[in-house]
Formats: structure tokens, C-alpha cells, sequence
């Protein structure tokens, strides 16, 4: 009888680490660029601090996937070709990769400053992806523009700008096709990665959209909700739990009336009566609420959407508004 290999530490380092759940943590914009702030490098890497850290402590207990929006960024970047008017225009898809190695690096080198910081005796292991997502050439959101970029406009440039915008929650802002994902296509990487026990930063801004012609891919001019990708991913990976982090404390009804009331636990069918209600109309929360039904619907677990600074807190049951089976 062949004798039994002996354990070795590195192999219950590995074991242990394959037991964790998986977590995905979506991070919004806000994650980075602030209300009232200017975006300079020097806020977001501040801004992205209070954030890293909490995922840092995270990280004793869990196998960790980040995701992150764009829009500010890549609504900059065409911003900044378009006043550079001799220069060649880059397509949409080509400045959503250019933002995911941009905030890829933001995260993750800020996320190994405070594994340092906090003293964990744990070498990290960091990586972002460059990732690309499957959309539909037939889908109808390719005919109307929906999804806002950039920074908020005043009325008077909104109406002589000279490209789409649309009056959000928050103002003016520039609006772009934002289809549906279909697969994530670096999902078996992302999953491999995770069960090697790295820390994998992608689906930055929501992916980089592509069609399928026959076996390979070809981008196209648009942006993809990335809480809309990162509920396709976790899905796709099994996540075990899901969170949403953004400049509200959660989900609230009645928003920005004098009735606003803030939902602690709600169910997919409670969400979907709420939706057809019109709670969460274009410009607020509603591709949010959609990602976290999505996820609960396909899956029985739970997404839960809650402030940046309260991530820790939302994994806990203890902030956040939570989103349920039934």
C-alpha cells in the first residue's frame, strides 16, 4: 500500500483557503471620486483607502472578487479627445479598457499598501484583469442611449453639447448604449484565480463589450452597467454573497420626498411590486435593484446594497438594505 503523502503547511494554508466564501464586492463610483470632490488622482487614491482597508480585514474570511464602475473616468477620456480635435477618436470600448487598467491599479496597489498597514502577516496576492463581456448585436438598448457618463452638466452646456445627455438624480449628464450582458468571457479564469486564493480585480466599468462573430469577439461602441456585469459574474461563479456598495446607506422608498424610508430586508417579489410601482426610476437606484433581484432570483442567496464606508458592516447584516429570496 502506497504510503499517504504527508500535509504540509502550505497545503493546509490551501485547504483552508479553497473553505472561504466567495464575495463579490461592486464598488460604485463613489469609491473613488466623491460628491462635490474634482476627481484629482490624489481624492481617489484617499477616497479608495476607507475602501481597501475594509476589504483588506475582509479577506480573513473570504475569497474576494472586486468590481468596479467607470463612469467618471471614461466620461473624462471623451471629454479630453474631444478637445484634442486633432487627434484620433478612440471607441468607447477602447477607453473602458483603458479605465480598467487605470482604476485596476488604483485598487490594487492601494489594497497592498493596507495588507501592509494593518499588519495581517499575509503576502497578498493581487491581480486585475482586463475583462470582456458578451452582449447582444440585437439587443433594443443598442437604439436609445441610457446610461450616464461623466461628469454632471449644467442645463445651458446640456443643451448645446452636441452629444446625448439625459436629467438624472444628480443633473445633466452625458448618456451612451448601455446593452445587456450576456456571459462574462474570462469567467473560468476569474474562477481559477479565485480558488488559487488571489484577490482578482475585474469587470472594471462594467466589462468591455464584445459581440460574437463565430468564434471570436469583436468590441463595440458602448458601456455596460457594471452592476448589471457583476451580477452576470457572480452567477456565473457562484458567489456566495454579493454587495453593492454606493453613496447610500441602501435602498429607500419615496426617495427624496419627505416620506424617504430606508429598506432594511426586502424580498424579489416585494422589489419586483416596488420597480413596477415606479420606486426607482431612471437616474436613481434601479440598475442596482435589478442586479441585486437578478443575482437573489438565479441564485437563493443574497446581494445586499449598502454605503462605501459600511461594507464591512453590510457582509455583517448590519447596514445595508438586504435582498432576499422570499
Amino acid at each position: 500500500m502506497k504510503p499517504k503523502a504527508p500535509i504540509t503547511a502550505s497545503g493546509i494554508e490551501k485547504s483552508r483557503e479553497a473553505e472561504k466564501p466567495i464575495l463579490l464586492v461592486a464598488l460604485g463610483g463613489n469609491a473613488l471620486i466623491r460628491k462635490g470632490q474634482e476627481g484629482t488622482v490624489e481624492q481617489q487614491f484617499r477616497n479608495l483607502r476607507i475602501t481597501m482597508r475594509q476589504i483588506a480585514r475582509l479577506s480573513r474570511r473570504f475569497r474576494i472578487i472586486i468590481t468596479h464602475g467607470n463612469g467618471p473616468q471614461v466620461g473624462n477620456l471623451l471629454r479630453q479627445q474631444e478637445a484634442c480635435a486633432d487627434g484620433p477618436p478612440l471607441p468607447l470600448e477602447i477607453l473602458v479598457a483603458q479605465t480598467q487598467g487605470q482604476i485596476g491599479y488604483m485598487i490594487e496597489s492601494t489594497l497592498d499598501s493596507e495588507f501592509m498597514a494593518l499588519g495581517l502577516g499575509v503576502e497578498p496576492m493581487l491581480v486585475s484583469l482586463i475583462s470582456y463581456v458578451v452582449v447582444d448585436e440585437k439587443d433594443p438598448a443598442f437604439r436609445i442611449p441610457t446610461k450616464p457618463i461623466g461628469p454632471v452638466m449644467s442645463g445651458q452646456r446640456a443643451r448645446h453639447c452636441g452629444y446625448p445627455v439625459r436629467k438624472t438624480a444628480k443633473g445633466w449628464r452625458r448618456v451612451v448604449v448601455s446593452p445587456r450582458p450576456v456571459t462574462i468571457v474570462e469567467k473560468r479564469e476569474i474562477q481559477t484565480l479565485i480558488e488559487m486564493g488571489f484577490i482578482v480585480i475585474c469587470c472594471g466599468g462594467g466589462g468591455i463589450p464584445v459581440i460574437r462573430e463565430g468564434r471570436s469577439f469583436s468590441g463595440v461602441d458602448a458601456v455596460i452597467d457594471k452592476d448589471l456585469a457583476s451580477a452576470k459574474l457572480a452567477e456565473e461563479i457562484s458567489v456566495d454573497l454579493f454587495v453593492i456598495a454606493t453613496d447610500e446607506a441602501g435602498v429607500y422608498l419615496d426617495y427624496g420626498t419627505k416620506r424617504q424610508r430606508l429598506l432594511q430586508t426586502v424580498s424579489v417579489p416585494q422589489a419586483r411590486a416596488y420597480w413596477e410601482a415606479g420606486q426607482f426610476p431612471p437616474g436613481t437606484m434601479g440598475p442596482k435593484v435589478e442586479a441585486a433581484v437578478q443575482f437573489v432570483a438565479e441564485t437563493g442567496k443574497t446581494t445586499v446594497i449598502a454605503a462605501i464606508d459600511a461594507i464591512e458592516e453590510a457582509v455583517a447584516g448590519k447596514a445595508g438594505t438586504s435582498f432576499t429570496i422570499d
